[in-house]
């Protein structure tokens, strides 16, 4: 069986990969009858060369690969038909932008399996960035702090070679005396929460942080058990709370009033309450000055993340009371960091830990008839048709 490591095409670029070299020389050496060929690429950080010397083809035509794998969205008329494909194709929530990509891998005959719906039998996914999103995510919302207060200015993360270059970054400030609040426990708020330890940030609990003033920075780190309540006023829970959203509202504005820099690392469900809402921004009592929106939700439930912005210009400010965009140091303004493809700003830790995961979770099931339906459960395509587990978006197909 051959892969293809296609070049990513998508702008702004991507640097990042799905295997590394390393990552290509370990398969071969466990598999013996997989096989690659890389499609050259000036963008890629890992160099044509690298894969040269792990023993890898260079080429310029994919047609001869069974499998092509890449990370984001593959332009139309870049698809090869009658391939397997793996890669990010933001669809599963019926993105009306990337409709006519699902339509052409439908169209071209290509069995597509996304990297979001990689999942094993309990439903956790198996491979995702998320964790260096959070890495970068924090790093890039500390330098936001520093350009939107003028007391220091870090460099670029995309500058910088690794996480520890960060960290040692990071370890270089005196901060004042801050509080940092965290939201999310998964792979995007561990890896933000790996950063503030790097860094040396003590951690505070929730009631300390709200109650009590620190003579040095302090970040707590808090999940959706701490930022909502029930309606009723009965104590709710997790699994409560994710099956039904709509018997709570928000208790997000008691952190608003006590925090500096906002790191929202959380998953949003539907129909879950705001965390920030229009009204909240405005408030007097709001001190929030400074947001990096990891999770990104557009217009969603941190308000002033009106737009995605881009790692060439990371910061917008939001001003409350036009409930526009301005410049973020304007004094009105909540400056704000939404990135949505902060991964690439560290490509190489994060092709290399992507990988690991596809070597270990994904791998193994083109060799082993997919015992444990990792292939089967995120191949949405096959034969020009939806798979039944992914047939509620044959509306989105076919919408204007």
């Amino acid at each position: 069986m051959t892969f293809g490591l296609i070049r990513e095409r998508k702008n702004p670029p991507d640097h990042r990969a799905v295997l590394s070299p390393a990552a290509c020389q370990i398969v071969k050496n466990r598999f013996p009858k997989a096989h690659f060929l890389v499609e050259s690429s000036s963008v890629r950080d890992f160099s044509d060369q690298e894969y040269r010397d792990a023993g890898v083809s260079v080429v310029e035509d994919m047609s001869g690969c069974d499998v092509l794998l890449g990370v984001k969205e593959v332009p139309v008329e870049s698809l090869i038909p009658n391939k397997k494909y793996f890669f990010f194709s933001h669809t599963i929530k019926k993105q009306p932008y990337n409709r006519d990509l699902l339509r052409a891998i439908l169209n071209k005959n290509i069995e597509f399996y996304d990297h979001e719906v990689i999942t094993n039998p309990s439903g956790n996914r198996l491979v995702a960035f998320g964790r260096y999103a959070g890495i970068v995510g924090a790093y890039n919302g500390l330098r936001a702090f520093g350009l939107k207060t003028s007391s220091y200015d870090l460099p670029k993360a995309g500058t910088l070679s690794d996480q520890q270059a960060l960290i040692d970054e990071l370890r270089k400030l005196e901060l004042p005396p801050i509080k940092v609040l965290l939201t999310g426990r998964g792979r995007v708020g561990s890896g933000a929460q790996e950063i503030l330890d790097g860094m040396g940030m003590q951690k505070g609990a929730v009631q300390e942080y709200l109650t009590t003033q620190f003579p040095h920075p302090v970040y707590c780190q808090i999940d959706a058990s701490f930022y909502n309540k029930r309606q009723d006023g009965t104590r709710g829970n997790k699994e409560d709370f994710i099956a039904h959203p709509e018997r709570y509202v928000s208790n997000f504005f008691r952190f608003s009033k006590v925090t500096d820099l906002y790191i929202a690392g959380h998953f949003y469900g539907d129909g879950a309450p705001y965390l920030i809402t229009r009204e909240d921004a405005r408030h007097p009592d709001f001190k929030i000055r400074v947001i990096a929106d990891i999770s990104c939700d557009i217009d969603g439930p941190v308000a002033p993340t009106i737009r995605a912005s881009t790692i060439a210009d990371p910061i917008y400010g939001y001003n409350p009371h036009t409930e526009r965009e301005t410049h973020f140091l304007e004094s009105d303004a909540i400056a704000v960091m939404a990135v949505d493809n902060l991964p690439t700003e560290l490509p190489r830790d994060a092709s290399e830990g992507f990988g690991a995961a596809f070597v270990k979770s994904v791998i193994p099931a083109f060799f082993n008839g997919d015992k444990d339906g990792i292939l089967e459960r995120a191949r949405m395509t096959r034969k020009g048709k939806l798979t039944p587990r992914y047939a509620y978006l044959q509306d989105y197909v076919d919408g204007e």
